[in-house]
């Protein structure tokens, strides 16, 4: 069988540039931030690539050939969230409520030796924070 390996998670932005200094702010990921260039779909548009847990995520603009839909109410069928580790729910809860975070769900704990939280990012993009104990 082939080998497939993770390369990245895509989201989409009316601002990327927004949803970049979010993840920037929040969770302190890296952004690189750059234009696409001419003959692409986005020509002139801002493309962001964040490092963000050790992982690629990629900052897209509006599709410009295809209307755009809401995000889905949460929780929903499909990619529902990104999951990051921390060493403390409750701290980091408590630190990104400092920073404006809307802390939507918990911190609680799931089952015996698992803490969590979710956070509510733009777009409605849902960010689980995890403790394993």
């Amino acid at each position: 069988m082939r080998e497939y390996r993770y390369d990245h998670v895509h989201l989409r932005s009316p601002n990327p540039d927004a949803t970049a200094r979010f993840f920037e702010s929040m969770f302190g990921a890296t952004a690189t931030r750059d234009l696409y260039p001419p003959g692409t779909l986005y020509p002139g548009q801002m493309r962001i690539s964040l490092q963000l847990g050790g992982q690629r995520v990629l900052i897209a603009p509006p599709h410009p050939l295809d209307r755009m839909n809401e995000a889905p109410a949460f929780p929903y069928y499909g990619l529902e969230h990104i999951g990051l580790t921390v060493d403390d729910v409750d701290a980091a809860c408590e630190e990104l409520r400092q920073k404006g975070a809307d802390i939507v769900i918990g911190p609680l704990t799931r089952n015996p030796g698992t803490r969590l939280a979710f956070v509510r990012g733009p777009e409605g993009i849902m960010v689980e924070l995890v403790q394993r104990r």
